[in-house]
């Protein structure tokens, strides 16, 4: 088993900057890919980004990808989400998703989730 626990959720303004992490622990030798989704009030759960095992490869929400950074400390087992620039419309809980496999943005190939953090933006 893999657990997931991310931190660094919070409320705040209009164009402020949040760095999310995810700290893994538990099985994680034959994690590859981790991901960040998010989901919004009454929307369904929307993919941000992924990074595969080495770090090199990423992938990212095309609307999101001017704005937002995925990173990972694989000796920490953490993986971050930089957001900057952010807008009300960022407002959702963003989750930590962990898989054996490659990169994808499917949320259903991912085989560990962690239990979400909120990001409220106001205006």
């Amino acid at each position: 088993q893999v657990q997931l626990v991310e931190s660094g959720g919070g409320l705040v303004q209009t164009g402020a900057s949040l760095r999310l992490s995810c700290a893994a622990s538990g099985r994680t030798f034959n994690i590859n890919a981790m991901g960040w989704f998010r989901q919004a009030p009454g929307k369904e759960r929307e993919f941000v980004a992924a990074i595969s095992r080495n770090g090199i490869s990423t992938y990212y929400v095309d609307s999101l990808k001017a704005r937002f950074t995925i990173s990972r400390d694989n000796p920490k087992n953490t993986v971050y989400l930089q957001m900057n620039s952010l807008k009300p419309e960022d407002t959702a809980v963003y989750y930590c998703a962990a898989k054996f496999g490659m990169l994808s943005n499917s949320g259903s190939s991912y085989d560990y989730w962690g239990q979400g953090t909120q990001v409220t933006v106001s205006s």
